[in-house]
């Protein structure tokens, strides 16, 4: 099967695989009208003391928040308005995520040559502030004045498939990689047959395999996802397997 085209990825699939992710620990407002629920990823631009993002990384995109149907176009605009500079991308995923956009934009990632990372970014202007005001803050545009914390970092099963994208990947040490299974699910039909249901799933799990292959990533994370789905378990990852399934390209930061 060939390379799933990055318009069919992103544009074409209203079915979807999902599965519960981290909890936020707030939910910011709906981010693309109503048709976008609350909680979706928004992307912003922050800035932090030398070294704060990694070596020689000052700057950076945090993507914070839930993949939606939608997520896409606001990676697409923020990367846009960079005018030719790749600053990576730290994610921040929580809630239940689409996996087929979480892995549309990976490719995205990857086609802009954007390195990817795992941590969550603390806005200066959000310093004792209302989560109303902070996420105005955030999504007026401009350089935020920010620092990375990357204590208790995780990766769930959406930001794996995001980050695998990235031209260089790395894990802050004392990441957690969690990986739940999968569930279809369409977000205008929502009854969705047994048999299309089991089609759809050998499907998609192909696609990924594919993805992950292109990305240079081991697919024996989509055995995992798949074993998970039937047992309805998730799987915790150690350090130990992050370079083995060629998840990370360097050492953790």
């Amino acid at each position: 099967m060939g390379r799933l085209p990055l318009r069919a990825a992103i544009f074409g699939v209203l079915t979807s695989l999902v599965a519960a992710g981290f909890a936020g620990a707030q939910t910011p407002p709906p981010v693309g009208g109503i048709a976008s629920p609350p909680g979706a990823m928004i992307f912003y631009v922050a800035h932090g003391a030398a070294g704060a993002c990694g070596p020689g990384c000052s700057e950076w995109i945090a993507a914070e928040g839930t993949v939606q149907w939608d997520t896409y176009k606001r990676l697409l605009a923020i990367l846009d308005r960079q005018a030719g500079r790749k600053p990576p991308v730290v994610i921040h995923v929580w809630g239940q995520s689409n996996f087929n956009v979480s892995a549309s934009m990976g490719r995205i990632l990857r086609d802009r040559g954007i390195d990817a990372t795992v941590g969550s970014t603390e806005v200066e202007a959000c310093n004792e502030k209302p989560e109303a005001e902070c996420f105005a803050a955030k999504r007026q545009g401009g350089l935020l004045d920010a620092k990375m914390d990357f204590k208790d970092a995780r990766c769930d099963t959406a930001c794996v498939l995001m980050l695998a994208g990235g031209v260089h990947r790395s894990l802050p040490a004392g990441t957690r990689m969690i990986l739940s299974g999968m569930t279809i699910r369409n977000r205008l039909a929502p009854n969705v047959s047994d048999e299309r249901r089991a089609g759809l799933t050998e499907l998609f799990g192909q696609q990924f395999r594919l993805y992950l292959r292109e990305m240079g990533v081991d697919p024996e994370l989509i055995d995992i996802i798949d074993r998970n789905s039937e047992t309805g378990r998730a799987t915790e990852i150690p350090p130990s397997d992050w370079t083995r399934l060629r998840i990370v390209t360097s050492s953790a930061l």
